[in-house]
């Protein structure tokens, strides 16, 4: 045992030899890891971005498709909308993801929308983008799963009674998978990951190549779209919102950026790289969907998603390929869900930091993750499956609002650090809580970029509110302000408390000098004398007291407390109504207004504590219910003398 005595002081170092044992706990989630292993359980580009981009690669698969729900209406004429606008969806990505850049550069301690509002929008903005991020969270797991167990549901109809349950069974699947930390989640979900990367690219070069030899076609009896004759103003607004529904593809986007520590040194650096890469083939995806979608007039459908009809129109049948490339789009779409279980807690963890949640969201799990945040993260994604019967079409006109409300906050909040960059004189700094700022060339045109992106994002986030208030949206726009006065009643609570704790300008704390024991009793039996022989180190003011609910009872503890009681006054309350705890209350308060000052109560607790944990249902846990009663009162110390019995 090393032992470091620092001489002159009276701290103490000592190094524990402490190793925790083997457990179910173990089994299930992975041995406990030391502090020390931290620095290896990060994770490189590869893993990189199988963990932190699956949300928002997965969404390529529907956003297309959303933005075709929309303009159905306008019959065969939609078509020469959809890649246009999906060229636009790729622009506004462009911008997010150059802010996002930035960002991770800025704040290498992640925290994304987050950190960047605190540090330049300040603590409001901070929490409204918190709980905007975190609410985009819960939603994403309960979508995403729900959107896999559809597809799982198509595939085998007699499954359909069964998919809350077993939404809900995967949910808790992969908040397993993510305890045992970022290194085995991310192994475990990268090869379905750049399954799904790989064969849909395949399906998407393969429509392309079709589509240049003029062999392509279109999909094959395609539901008959109906038209409707539209005014310009009610078509601009049409268009508007396809557009925000196209965006839907954006979400997941901030996720690296909120976990930057997870990577590998130099984490900024292989963060931003996995960023652009991520954002490079949800570009083309989007691009290829798109195209190909107007190519094959593909139908927007509950009986067959849109990727699909491309997929089998690209092939030409529904063989060996299509069978993987559908497979591995409904796998990605569950495992999307794992974006969150990566971002959420990390974020989470953060703000508790900042005193807007509780503190055991910032505390590292046995494997080095934040258990507490992963838990509650399932939790609320599962009570919203069970609410909404797993159902993805009441479920998305919850999505993506908050996400956009996050890029929006996190754009503005860096073109005003843009602005203050520009104000420091060259060679200079500006130290924030967050990060060190310094002059750097080319600030105006960066500070441009985000607030044109923060224009933009916050277009399409109005658009999102408004179109979908109706079907739903109305909730999410209630629960972000709800999340942002309880990140204000925690924070307030802390900081209270903080102030009733501080040493500034205490002074010389107050003596005790007498100290009155109170030992409630039920009988006289080794426990009630192992708690006076603990009460008489304390005081030799000693009282016990016994609530009279039997008389013949009581008689027996009376003549007892005679014989082995020492001398110490016994006071006997007659209880009428058979209640123990309130004629022990009225007591304790009588004593406690003749207190004098400088007066301790001290509560003696006898407390049985039975070898098995079963044999506690058979006793009544008096000893639980006195302590919480009394937890609450001022200058009363409360102290429980367990007796072990077999």
């Amino acid at each position: 045992m090393n032992i470091n005595d620092d001489h002159g002081t009276t701290v103490v170092r000592r190094d524990t030899q402490f190793k925790p044992k083997s457990s179910w706990r173990s089994w299930l989630i992975g041995r406990p890891l030391p502090t020390a292993d931290a620095p290896h359980q990060t994770i490189g580009k590869l893993i990189g971005l199988a963990v932190f981009a699956s949300d928002a690669l997965s969404s390529s698969a529907y956003g297309t498709q959303e933005m075709l729900v929309v303009l159905a209406v306008l019959g065969s004429s939609a078509y020469q909308y959809v890649f246009p606008l999906s060229l636009a969806i790729v622009l506004l990505l462009t911008i997010v993801v150059i802010s996002y850049e930035q960002t991770i550069h800025a704040y290498p301690n992640g925290g994304g929308a987050y950190i960047v509002s605190r540090d330049n929008l300040g603590d409001l903005s901070a929490k409204v983008a918190a709980a905007a991020l975190m609410t985009d969270y819960v939603l994403t797991v309960a979508v995403s799963i729900s959107s896999g167990v559809a597809n799982l549901v198509s595939a085998i109809p007699s499954l359909l009674d069964y998919r809350v349950i077993l939404a809900i069974i995967l949910v808790f699947l992969i908040m397993i998978l993510n305890l045992r930390g970022v290194r085995e989640s991310g192994a475990a979900i990268a090869i379905p990951a750049y399954f799904f990367i790989v064969s849909t690219l395949l399906a998407i070069g393969v429509g392309l190549y079709k589509y240049m030899n003029g062999s392509l076609g279109t999909v094959v009896d395609p539901p008959l779209l109906e038209t409707a004759h539209l005014t310009q103003g009610v078509l601009a607004f049409l268009i508007l919102r396809a557009f925000s529904s196209g965006t839907s593809a954006l979400t997941g986007v901030e996720a690296i950026s909120n976990g930057v520590p997870a990577f590998k040194e130099p984490r900024s650096k292989n963060a931003g790289i996995t960023l652009i890469i991520m954002a490079t083939i949800l570009a083309v995806m989007t691009l290829g969907i798109a195209f190909l979608t107007s190519q094959i007039q593909a139908v927007p459908s509950e009986q067959e998603t849109v990727i699909s009809q491309i997929v089998r129109t690209a092939y030409g049948n529904r063989g060996i390929l299509y069978l993987l490339t559908v497979t591995s789009t409904t796998i990605i779409l569950i495992l999307a869900a794992n974006t969150s279980f990566a971002g959420f807690p990390r974020l989470s963890a953060l703000v508790a930091m900042d005193g807007f949640l509780p503190r055991q969201l910032a505390y590292r799990g046995s494997r080095l993750v934040y258990s507490y945040g992963i838990v509650l993260l399932a939790i609320i994604a599962a009570g919203l499956i069970l609410v909404f019967n797993a159902s993805v079409t009441r479920l998305i006109p919850l999505y993506a609002i908050g996400v956009f409300l996050s890029f929006t906050l996190s754009q503005t909040g860096m073109s005003i650090r843009w602005r203050k960059i520009g104000r420091i004189i060259p060679g200079g700094f500006l130290k924030e809580r967050g990060s060190t700022l310094s002059y750097e060339k080319g600030w105006g045109f960066k500070m441009v970029i985000n607030a044109i992106g923060a224009v933009l994002t916050g277009v399409v986030m109005i658009v999102f509110a408004v179109s979908k208030f109706t079907q739903g949206a109305w909730l999410v726009i209630i629960i972000i302000p709800a999340l942002v006065i309880l990140f204000s009643g925690i924070h307030r609570h802390y900081k209270n408390l903080a102030g009733d704790l501080s040493l500034d300008n205490y002074g010389t704390p107050p003596q005790i000098s007498r100290q009155r024991v109170i030992l409630p009793i039920g009988g006289v039996h080794r426990g009630t004398m192992a708690a006076l022989r603990y009460a008489r180190t304390l005081s030799d003011d000693i009282t016990a007291v016994h609530v009279s609910i039997d008389p013949e009872e009581t008689e027996k503890v009376r003549q007892k407390w005679e014989t082995w009681g020492d001398g110490h006054r016994l006071v006997i309350l007659e209880s009428p109504y058979r209640t123990f705890i309130e004629p022990l209350l009225e007591y304790i308060d009588e004593i406690d207004e003749m207190r004098q000052p400088k007066e301790l109560i001290t509560i003696v607790v006898p407390e049985f504590v039975p070898r098995h944990w079963w044999s506690n249902m058979l006793h009544t846990k008096t000893a639980s219910t006195l302590r919480m009663a009394l937890l609450f009162r001022k200058d009363i110390v409360i102290t429980n003398i367990p007796y072990q019995v077999d």
